[in-house]
Protein backbone atom coordinates (compact mmCIF):
# COMPACT_ATOMS: atom_id res chain seq x y z
CA UNK A 1 0.00 0.00 0.00
CA UNK A 2 0.93 3.48 -0.92
CA UNK A 3 1.74 5.58 2.14
CA UNK A 4 0.81 9.44 1.40
CA UNK A 5 3.44 12.19 2.07
CA UNK A 6 1.94 13.20 5.50
CA UNK A 7 2.09 9.52 6.41
CA UNK A 8 5.86 9.19 5.53
CA UNK A 9 6.35 11.60 7.70
CA UNK A 10 4.88 9.52 10.33
CA UNK A 11 6.93 6.23 9.73
CA UNK A 12 9.66 8.80 9.92
CA UNK A 13 9.00 9.98 13.65
CA UNK A 14 8.58 6.88 14.73
CA UNK A 15 12.05 5.50 13.75
CA UNK A 16 13.66 8.70 14.76
CA UNK A 17 12.00 8.72 18.43
CA UNK A 18 12.46 5.36 20.26
CA UNK A 19 9.74 4.43 22.54
CA UNK A 20 11.72 3.22 25.51
CA UNK A 21 13.01 6.39 26.45
CA UNK A 22 9.66 7.14 27.73
CA UNK A 23 9.04 4.85 29.82
CA UNK A 24 9.83 3.82 33.33
CA UNK A 25 12.85 1.51 33.92
CA UNK A 26 11.22 -1.83 34.35
CA UNK A 27 8.77 -1.21 31.48
CA UNK A 28 11.34 -0.89 28.67
CA UNK A 29 12.40 -4.53 28.22
CA UNK A 30 8.50 -4.05 26.33
CA UNK A 31 9.32 -1.32 24.42
CA UNK A 32 8.94 -2.65 21.14
CA UNK A 33 5.71 -4.62 22.03
CA UNK A 34 2.16 -3.26 20.38
CA UNK A 35 0.73 -2.97 23.62
CA UNK A 36 0.12 0.41 26.21
CA UNK A 37 2.11 0.20 29.28
CA UNK A 38 2.11 1.63 32.74
CA UNK A 39 3.93 4.50 33.05
CA UNK A 40 2.18 5.47 36.76
CA UNK A 41 -0.17 7.41 38.21
CA UNK A 42 -3.02 5.80 36.39
CA UNK A 43 -1.60 6.50 33.10
CA UNK A 44 -0.71 4.63 29.95
CA UNK A 45 1.95 4.98 27.17
CA UNK A 46 -0.29 3.93 24.50
CA UNK A 47 0.20 1.50 21.96
CA UNK A 48 2.53 2.14 18.99
CA UNK A 49 -0.23 0.83 16.18
CA UNK A 50 -2.72 3.07 18.41
CA UNK A 51 -0.20 6.25 18.38
CA UNK A 52 0.26 5.76 14.56
CA UNK A 53 -3.32 5.46 13.98
CA UNK A 54 -3.82 8.44 15.65
CA UNK A 55 -1.53 10.47 14.03
CA UNK A 56 -2.11 9.46 10.83
CA UNK A 57 -5.86 10.71 10.87
CA UNK A 58 -4.13 13.62 12.68
CA UNK A 59 -1.92 14.35 9.61
CA UNK A 60 -0.26 17.62 10.52
CA UNK A 61 2.14 19.32 8.66
CA UNK A 62 5.12 21.52 9.18
CA UNK A 63 4.88 24.45 10.80
CA UNK A 64 1.66 23.69 12.61
CA UNK A 65 0.97 24.72 16.08
CA UNK A 66 -0.36 21.40 17.87
CA UNK A 67 -1.82 21.07 21.17
CA UNK A 68 -1.27 17.51 22.92
CA UNK A 69 -4.13 16.88 25.77
CA UNK A 70 -2.98 14.06 28.08
CA UNK A 71 0.74 14.58 27.52
CA UNK A 72 1.64 11.80 29.63
CA UNK A 73 5.39 10.31 29.23
CA UNK A 74 5.69 12.81 26.58
CA UNK A 75 6.28 10.49 23.55
CA UNK A 76 3.15 11.34 21.14
CA UNK A 77 4.81 15.44 21.76
CA UNK A 78 7.99 14.44 20.67
CA UNK A 79 6.71 12.22 17.61
CA UNK A 80 4.72 15.18 16.75
CA UNK A 81 7.78 17.90 16.95
CA UNK A 82 9.44 15.92 14.79
CA UNK A 83 6.76 15.67 12.26
CA UNK A 84 6.39 19.55 12.32
CA UNK A 85 9.81 20.84 12.48
CA UNK A 86 11.21 23.67 13.42
CA UNK A 87 8.10 26.38 12.49
CA UNK A 88 5.90 24.56 14.50
CA UNK A 89 5.53 24.31 18.22
CA UNK A 90 4.26 21.55 20.50
CA UNK A 91 1.92 22.26 23.76
CA UNK A 92 1.94 19.41 25.34
CA UNK A 93 -0.83 19.26 28.81
CA UNK A 94 -0.68 16.99 31.99
CA UNK A 95 -2.18 17.11 34.85
CA UNK A 96 0.84 14.98 37.12
CA UNK A 97 3.81 17.02 37.24
CA UNK A 98 5.68 14.05 37.97
CA UNK A 99 5.13 13.15 34.40
CA UNK A 100 6.15 16.18 33.60
CA UNK A 101 9.32 15.99 34.44
CA UNK A 102 10.29 12.73 33.36
CA UNK A 103 8.90 13.70 29.89
CA UNK A 104 11.10 16.60 29.36
CA UNK A 105 14.18 14.54 30.36
CA UNK A 106 12.85 12.01 27.83
CA UNK A 107 12.43 14.43 25.22
CA UNK A 108 15.83 15.69 25.62
CA UNK A 109 17.45 12.39 25.79
CA UNK A 110 15.51 10.89 22.49
CA UNK A 111 16.15 13.86 20.44
CA UNK A 112 20.04 13.97 21.50
CA UNK A 113 20.37 9.98 20.80
CA UNK A 114 18.48 10.95 17.37
CA UNK A 115 21.06 13.17 16.37
CA UNK A 116 18.27 15.84 15.94
CA UNK A 117 18.52 19.39 16.87
CA UNK A 118 20.31 22.53 15.90
CA UNK A 119 23.90 21.53 14.66
CA UNK A 120 23.06 18.37 12.94
CA UNK A 121 22.38 17.87 9.44
CA UNK A 122 19.01 16.29 10.31
CA UNK A 123 15.91 19.12 10.62
CA UNK A 124 15.62 20.33 13.81
CA UNK A 125 12.18 19.29 16.11
CA UNK A 126 9.81 21.67 16.91
CA UNK A 127 10.29 23.14 20.34
CA UNK A 128 8.69 21.28 22.98
CA UNK A 129 6.80 22.37 26.09
CA UNK A 130 4.83 20.92 28.91
CA UNK A 131 2.40 22.94 30.85
CA UNK A 132 0.22 21.68 33.93
CA UNK A 133 -2.76 21.56 33.16
CA UNK A 134 -5.55 23.39 35.41
CA UNK A 135 -8.03 22.59 37.80
CA UNK A 136 -11.66 23.28 35.54
CA UNK A 137 -9.39 23.70 32.60
CA UNK A 138 -9.27 21.49 29.58
CA UNK A 139 -6.79 21.99 27.10
CA UNK A 140 -4.92 25.58 26.68
CA UNK A 141 -7.20 28.04 25.46
CA UNK A 142 -4.67 31.03 26.02
CA UNK A 143 -2.45 29.22 23.98
CA UNK A 144 -4.65 28.70 20.65
CA UNK A 145 -5.48 28.88 18.32
CA UNK A 146 -3.92 25.53 16.93
CA UNK A 147 -3.87 23.74 13.77
CA UNK A 148 -3.85 20.55 15.38
CA UNK A 149 -5.48 18.47 18.64
CA UNK A 150 -4.27 15.16 19.57
CA UNK A 151 -6.23 14.15 22.81
CA UNK A 152 -4.69 10.65 24.45
CA UNK A 153 -7.30 10.25 26.64
CA UNK A 154 -10.98 9.21 26.21
CA UNK A 155 -14.33 11.04 27.08
CA UNK A 156 -18.23 10.46 27.04
CA UNK A 157 -18.66 13.53 24.52
CA UNK A 158 -16.89 16.03 22.38
CA UNK A 159 -16.29 18.69 24.42
CA UNK A 160 -16.98 21.93 22.30
CA UNK A 161 -14.02 24.24 24.65
CA UNK A 162 -11.19 21.62 22.92
CA UNK A 163 -13.41 22.11 19.50
CA UNK A 164 -13.35 26.29 20.18
CA UNK A 165 -9.39 26.32 20.52
CA UNK A 166 -9.17 24.92 16.74
CA UNK A 167 -8.19 27.13 14.47
CA UNK A 168 -10.46 27.41 11.45
CA UNK A 169 -9.16 24.37 9.39
CA UNK A 170 -7.53 22.53 11.81
CA UNK A 171 -8.39 18.91 12.93
CA UNK A 172 -8.47 17.60 16.68
CA UNK A 173 -8.55 13.49 16.58
CA UNK A 174 -10.17 12.27 20.24
CA UNK A 175 -11.22 9.24 21.18
CA UNK A 176 -15.22 9.67 22.39
CA UNK A 177 -17.27 6.74 23.37
CA UNK A 178 -14.27 4.37 22.80
CA UNK A 179 -14.85 5.46 19.16
CA UNK A 180 -11.94 7.20 17.69
CA UNK A 181 -13.49 10.75 15.95
CA UNK A 182 -11.35 12.90 13.82
CA UNK A 183 -13.17 16.69 14.12
CA UNK A 184 -12.30 19.18 11.41
CA UNK A 185 -13.20 22.99 12.20
CA UNK A 186 -14.92 24.35 9.15
CA UNK A 187 -16.06 27.92 10.20
CA UNK A 188 -16.33 30.11 13.49
CA UNK A 189 -19.15 28.60 14.17
CA UNK A 190 -17.76 25.73 16.38
CA UNK A 191 -20.62 23.94 15.46
CA UNK A 192 -19.60 23.70 11.66
CA UNK A 193 -17.31 21.22 12.72
CA UNK A 194 -17.13 18.03 10.63
CA UNK A 195 -16.84 14.72 12.65
CA UNK A 196 -15.72 11.37 11.09
CA UNK A 197 -15.52 7.86 13.14
CA UNK A 198 -12.71 5.95 12.90
CA UNK A 199 -13.37 2.82 14.89
CA UNK A 200 -12.88 1.29 18.90
CA UNK A 201 -10.20 2.27 20.68
CA UNK A 202 -10.05 1.98 24.44
CA UNK A 203 -8.12 4.80 26.74
CA UNK A 204 -7.40 5.98 30.46
CA UNK A 205 -10.18 8.52 31.16
CA UNK A 206 -9.58 12.45 30.24
CA UNK A 207 -10.18 14.10 33.63
CA UNK A 208 -11.03 17.55 34.30
CA UNK A 209 -10.46 18.43 37.78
Amino acid sequence: MNRTVKAVAVDRAFECVRREHFLPQDQRAWAIADVPLDIGWGQTNSQPSTVADMLDLLAPECGDSVLDVGAGSGWTAALLAVIVGPEGRIIGVERHAELIARARGAVEDSFAEAGLGPGTDAQSPAPVEFVQARPGVLGAPERGPFDRILVSAGTDHLPDNLVDQLAVGGVMVIPVGEEMLRVERRGEDIGSAEVTRHGRYRFVPLVVE
